[in-house]
Formats: C-alpha cells, sequence, structure tokens
C-alpha cells in the first residue's frame, strides 16, 4: 500500500520558512492520514479522501483558499481516475462548491461523467452539495493587490496503490488567479490525471504546458508500454523541456515504483509506502 500526494508549486516555499514548515507540516500529517485510511479503503476512495484534505487547507490552492479569476469569481476543477475501471470523471469550473473532487466522485456512476460550468454547478446542487465560498482573505487580498502571476503555480493531487493491487489518481486546482474567466486547465483532463492498471499519475505546474505535452496519459502510457516509472517520467520531462514547459509529477507503478518530478524548484509533495517522506 502506498499513497503520494502534493501540493502544487510555492514559490514562497523557498523564501519562507514559516510557510514552508507548515506546509511540510499539513502534507505529513495529510499522507499519512490517507496512508492511514487505505489500509482499511479502495485506492479510489483513498485518493477522493486525501484530496478533500487538501481542498480544505487554504494553505494550498484547491477549494478552500483558491485563487480568483479575472472576474473575481472561484472556479474550481477537479478530477478523478480508477485505474481498475479505467473510468475518469471531472467537473471544470464549478462555483460555490467546498469539495469539488467529491462531486467528481459522484459522477463515476454516471454516463455523463465530465461537466462544466452551470451544468456542473446544477448537478452539484442537485445531489446535495451545499453553497459553500471558498474565497479567504488571503485570496481577496491577493486578487486586489493583482499579485504577480507567476507565483500561483499550484493544484493539488494524490496517487494511491491499495491492498489489491489497484491505483487510482485524484487531482483539484483553484486555477491560476487572474485568468480568462472559465479557463480550462490540465486538472480536470487526462493530461493532468490519468490512471490505468499498470500507473497513476497527478501533475501540476501550468496547465497549457502540461496539455501541450499530454503529460499525466502520456508517461502512464509509457509505464505500460514497459518503461519504469522514473524511465516515463524524465523522458517526458525532457520533452517537456523542449517547450520550456513548467510541471511537476507524482505517481505510483503497479510494481510499487514511487516517484516525483518537477522542471522547476519546486514542488510540495509528501509520501507514505514503509515510512513518511517531506518535501525538504
Amino acid at each position: 500500500m502506498k499513497v503520494i500526494i502534493h501540493g502544487g508549486f510555492f514559490s514562497e516555499s523557498g523564501t519562507n520558512q514559516e510557510t514552508k514548515k507548515s506546509k511540510q507540516q499539513a502534507l505529513a500529517s495529510i499522507v499519512s492520514q490517507a496512508h492511514n485510511y487505505l489500509k482499511t479503503h479502495t485506492a479510489l476512495e483513498t485518493v477522493v479522501y486525501a484530496v478533500s484534505l487538501l481542498e480544505d487547507d487554504q494553505l494550498f490552492n484547491a477549494g478552500l483558499g483558491s485563487q480568483i479569476q479575472s472576474d473575481g469569481k472561484v472556479r474550481l476543477s477537479a478530477s478523478l481516475m480508477d485505474g481498475k475501471t479505467q473510468k475518469f470523471s471531472g467537473v471544470i469550473n464549478i462555483e460555490d462548491i467546498k469539495n469539488p473532487i467529491q462531486v467528481s466522485e459522484k459522477l463515476l456512476k454516471y454516463e455523463d461523467r465530465v461537466l462544466s460550468g452551470e451544468g456542473a454547478c446544477a448537478f452539484a446542487a442537485k445531489n446535495g452539495f451545499d453553497y459553500f465560498d471558498p474565497i479567504t482573505p488571503q485570496r481577496q487580498q491577493e486578487y486586489e493587490a493583482k499579485l504577480n502571476q507567476q507565483e500561483r503555480k499550484g493544484t493539488v493531487g494524490c496517487v494511491a496503490l491499495d491492498a489489491d493491487g489497484n491505483i487510482a489518481a485524484a487531482t483539484s486546482t483553484g486555477g491560476k488567479g487572474f485568468e480568462i474567466p472559465c479557463r480550462v486547465s490540465d486538472s480536470a483532463t487526462v493530461a493532468g490525471n490519468f490512471a490505468n492498471q499498470f500507473a497513476g499519475i497527478s501533475c501540476t505546474g501550468v496547465g497549457e504546458d502540461i496539455v501541450n505535452v499530454a503529460m499525466a496519459a502520456k508517461i502512464v502510457t509509457r509505464v505500460t508500454d514497459g518503461f519504469s516509472l522514473k524511465d516515463a517520467c524524465d523522458k517526458s520531462f525532457a520533452e517537456l523541456k523542449l517547450i520550456d514547459g513548467f510541471a511537476g509529477v507524482i505517481g505510483i507503478s503497479s510494481k510499487g515504483e514511487i516517484y516525483h518530478l518537477d522542471s522547476h524548484p519546486y514542488m510540495v509533495w509528501a509520501a507514505f509506502d514503509d515510512r513518511l517522506q517531506v518535501f525538504p
């Protein structure tokens, strides 16, 4: 049983020791809870559980405390993929919801499994998800001050391998901040979140770069074709470098390989296989 999570890219983690420590502690706590949860739950249930905890922590740009788009609204995207059934579900630019990853989980049961905008909001309301305002005072201040967008590369994600050998991946984002309203990132697509019986990948970084190279699906496909997880990630990042792309990934393979990689310093992450590991 293995689990790895990420909390996106945060430049302040390299300069503000208090913030860095807070994120280390938060990620360590969440991945430990997720690993314990995995002992009695499936990989699919565990990634939803872990990402929900990340969405509820305003240190990270997903759910509570998400970035605000250029029109002053928060729109959230999230997706979920079950490697066992090869089913993908997600919501794109959903509003006024606390945990978009849980709406994605609900959609797995439906034939139409990826919803956007008003349709996603209506589906959530119909299925008992209450109104929730994810804007925190800090995010409001950042929006009003229009901080440098280069400091807003944040997403959260989780990949898990359960006791039965099943893999699942989940990813959630609050966007990059000040984007054109209703911009679509990678997080609710197979470029940013993908899993099958061989591997699972969750991405963070610049959504357009990740989509341009089909990052998550490409890495998983390479593992399926016989690459090690490390080699699949390394080769895909070499291709990302050709377009000067910005991304980070976490992944687990069916062989038990657990790996993380980023193109720029640095992605914050935590993992738990036989022991706890947290970004330094």
